[in-house]
């Protein structure tokens, strides 16, 4: 039985890893305390797409399936989002600049 239980393990380890980004986001929070998930998303939704490539590795900017996420460096709001279905002219997801506000 503890054969099969270890290979149950390993699938849905194996399957969590591919289907989610749970497990690159618990390492990028346990490798750079800076890090966090923006209070809107879930450590299983949110995908950081731009990394900083300075010393710290924390994310630039992120998303998950309702908005895009850019990290502000601001201590009162560390961070700004704006939904995915946005009717900003000339939007650029890797620019906040281009971000309307709501």
């Amino acid at each position: 039985m503890s054969k099969r239980f270890a290979v149950a393990v390993a699938v849905v380890a194996v399957v969590l890893t591919w289907a989610t980004p749970v497990f690159t986001n618990a390492l990028m929070l346990l490798m750079d305390r800076m890090n966090f998930i923006p209070g809107e998303s879930s450590i299983w939704t949110f995908k950081p797409y731009e990394i900083n490539q300075g010393s710290s590795n924390y994310w630039l900017y992120g998303e998950d399936a309702r908005s895009y996420y850019h990290f502000a460096y601001i201590p009162n709001a560390p961070y700004r989002s704006i939904s995915k279905s946005n009717q900003c002219a000339g939007f650029d997801k890797r620019d906040v600049r281009t971000w309307c506000t709501p």
